[in-house]
């Protein structure tokens, strides 16, 4: 197990190079300044989408964009915003964060396009139904010389969607923080069997939900996320309001850091800013495509409206809810501690509100994994299904289902950067396809906004 955590260590390394920086990055930035900062300027206009206003029944795609965006926030926040914060505070310092931040800031652009590109180059799977992602916008919009990257974009997402962060961290957390903190289980006790037994039991529970298909998937992330979300960010709140002094210090501390890198060793801030935006990619998926393929899935006619609703996920899931993760395990100051990921958090939580704090984190830990595990089938599926037709979708949970069961017994380190590659190796054919396609979505903003003005 340690050689092969040493091996994807370091491939993740050089997948997540400076390269990959200025793909990311400045991709998003190109994105932000070609769509005049739009998504600065109609945020108030993407919460109308959301709450329905221009909903209608009748348009093409299968669910509205309420539930479109709900199920790509159950993919972004979860693990990312509560195992990922503390992993990037304990390896990268807490100047990490700011450059979490950046990636959300530049990723409600990148966003914006890739989600309007979504719905404006839909394609047809092998039964006739629509569907949107990456994979589609390629095949549908781009010359044909240009298709092997639909193709490894889908070979890549089967694996970068496996669930193993999440169940990883899900076991973790029944582990520490229900049956060790209880004394069901010895502190010093082998966890294989335990892992092992729990991932068997989360796999069953999981194929239950997701061969319901999309509609159910849906249906249980858009009542799940935003409850878990408002109360744990409510909690969080409830911490800094006691502790405010403490807040303008972790504030300071991340901003110093992320300029000098002091707290990693070796002070390289270059080390600070990549791992940054590693796990800041991760949180909300900006530039990957994950996020396309739910964004695909929404009940419109106008590809634009998608996009504008999309833009709304890196605000929620970064500049919110990691946020409120990194404040409170900088103002407990443990993150320089011995505990790892989810139990970091937790532990953090415990220091500013008590008991009742750690058994909020498992609760919260408990339905964010699900429903990204939920979501995430959802997306190694429509990878499966391009590749292999509708049919392939069926093995491809199976082979998910399985995959659980043995999650829990790799370590946390190694389920992460098996993540990183694969995301790494998607972002590619995402921000290649968006960048040629990006003249086209400026065209349709410009239309989509011109139609708004005659209609007002």
């Amino acid at each position: 197990m340690h050689q092969l955590e040493t091996l994807t260590t370091e491939i993740a390394n050089l997948a997540w190079g400076p390269w990959l920086l200025v793909l990311l990055i400045g991709g998003g930035v190109y994105f932000l300044i070609r769509s005049q900062f739009t998504p600065y300027r109609h945020i108030r206009h993407a919460i109308d989408l959301v709450r329905g206003r221009y909903d209608d029944p009748d348009d093409p795609g299968h669910i509205p964009h309420r539930r479109a965006l709900a199920t790509a926030l159950a993919g972004t926040i979860g693990m990312g915003n509560i195992a990922g914060v503390a992993i990037a505070l304990q390896l990268a310092g807490p100047g990490a964060i700011f450059w979490m931040w950046l990636t959300a800031l530049v990723g409600m652009a990148t966003k914006f396009f890739t989600c309007t590109l979504a719905v404006m180059y839909r394609g047809e799977d092998s039964e006739g139904a629509l569907q949107g992602g990456p994979m589609y916008v390629i095949r549908e919009g781009l010359p044909k010389s240009m298709h092997f990257l639909a193709y490894g974009f889908a070979v890549v997402g089967m694996i970068g969607c496996l669930p193993a962060l999440q169940a990883n961290q899900l076991i973790q957390a029944l582990r520490d923080l229900l049956y060790i903190k209880n004394g069901f289980l010895p502190a010093d006790a082998d966890p294989f069997f335990f892992n092992l037994t729990t991932g068997v039991a989360l796999a069953t529970l999981t194929a239950l939900i997701i061969f319901g298909g999309l509609q159910r998937i849906a249906r249980i992330t858009a009542s799940l996320v935003p409850l878990m979300s408002i109360a744990y960010v409510s909690s969080a709140l409830l911490a800094i309001l006691f502790n405010l002094d403490a807040v303008i210090r972790a504030f300071a501390l991340i901003l110093h850091d992320a300029f000098t890198g002091e707290a990693l060793a070796g002070g390289s801030v270059l080390a600070v800013i990549l791992y940054g935006v590693r796990r800041g990619a991760y949180s909300n998926e900006a530039g990957i495509g994950t996020e396309s393929m739910a964004h695909g899935a929404a009940r419109t006619r106008e590809p634009v409206r998608e996009g504008l609703v999309a833009m709304l996920g890196p605000v929620l899931d970064t500049l919110i809810v990691c946020t409120m993760t990194a404040l409170m395990i900088l103002m407990a100051g443990n993150w320089q501690g011995d505990a790892e990921g989810v139990t970091m958090t937790a532990e953090a939580f415990g220091v500013l509100l008590g008991p009742l704090g750690e058994w909020l984190v498992l609760v919260v830990v408990v339905c964010f994994a699900s429903t990204t595990i939920f979501t995430y089938s959802f997306y190694g599926g429509q990878c499966a299904s391009f590749l292999f037709g509708v049919g392939g979708t069926k093995w491809y949970r199976l082979a998910f289902i399985l995959f659980i069961a043995v999650a829990g017994i790799i370590s946390m380190n190694t389920a992460i950067n098996l993540i990183d590659i694969c995301f790494a190796l998607m972002a590619i054919p995402t921000m290649v396809s968006t960048l040629y396609l990006a003249p086209r979505v400026s065209a349709a903003a410009k239309d989509y906004w011109a139609k708004m003005e005659r209609t007002a």
